[in-house]
């Protein structure tokens, strides 16, 4: 599916049943950046708020999808990096209200601290692993340890069964579109360095990378990989690149990812990363 530039520009897109994608893209680092909102009854929960120079594009999105500030109860952050928590503050000065907490891990708050201290944090481990709405829609989160960061998780909405896959799924792209959906050759695929189909540009080439790059080790990928596999996922929502709109493709990728050797610190320990 193919939204205009100009939509993405301006407004929020919706992605499943009460998701939206708010998100933005960071021209100077060449990384386009997802925080999603998901809104539930009078409730409303934003994933990965973004950092502080976008917070403007992404509250006027939020706006767009008729939400209140206040209605924003949660925030979730699944680590600490300033692209996911740098507009924390200019988010509790507009949301306001007591009832606000954040939600992610004790090794993340440790660091999310920094960005404010006002609003109380809660290890998402001390809720039993989710989070219910109101009208019982349930959020369940996973551990991905290392992937990128100790406390990293991934946040799993069981009605339209979403994986919000944090640094997982994400790519180093230039050409990039919000709905990656891969051909036939894609799927089949098995070396991006090669690309059967003769696309020019392959959208799996910067996936691997980035998780050859990010993730610190084979070990925690594979971990990761293992984790999110137990789930019953129908698309992926990654905090980087582009969101995996159909079961088939995100297990294509999964296959992809698990293929790269030398993640992280092992392409050190190997020599090919000098």
């Amino acid at each position: 599916m193919r939204i205009s530039g100009e939509t993405m520009e301006k407004d929020a897109v919706r992605i499943a049943e009460g998701i939206y994608w708010v998100g933005y893209a960071d021209k100077h680092r060449g990384l386009h950046c997802n925080p999603y909102l998901i809104v539930e009854g009078e409730e409303a929960v934003l994933i990965d708020g973004g950092n502080r120079d976008d917070f403007s594009t992404v509250m006027l999105k939020i706006l767009r999808t008729g939400v209140e500030p206040a209605q924003i109860t949660r925030l979730i952050y699944q680590h600490y990096d300033p692209d996911l928590c740098g507009s924390l503050p200019q988010f509790e000065s507009i949301i306001n209200t007591k009832e606000l907490r954040i939600i992610s891990h004790r090794e993340n708050n440790v660091f999310i601290h920094y960005y404010s201290a006002r609003t109380q944090k809660l290890d998402y481990r001390d809720l039993g692993g989710y989070y219910d709405f109101a009208t019982g829609r349930r959020l369940e989160f996973y551990g991905i340890p290392y992937c990128h960061q100790p406390g990293s998780f991934v946040t799993y909405d069981t009605q339209t069964k979403t994986l919000f896959s944090s640094d997982l799924f994400g790519s180093f792209d230039s050409r990039w579109e919000l709905m990656l959906e891969l051909g036939d050759a894609c799927k089949e695929c098995l070396n991006p360095e090669e690309c059967p189909g003769r696309l020019g540009t392959c959208p799996l080439k910067g996936i691997v990378e980035f998780h050859r790059t990010i993730m610190t080790s084979d070990r925690a990928l594979t971990l990761a990989l293992d984790t999110i596999e137990t789930l019953d996922i129908e698309r992926v929502a990654p905090q980087h690149g582009s969101v995996v709109t159909t079961k088939d493709d995100a297990a294509a990728i999964i296959r992809h990812l698990r293929a790269i050797e030398h993640v992280g610190i092992d392409s050190v320990l190997s020599g090919e990363l000098q």
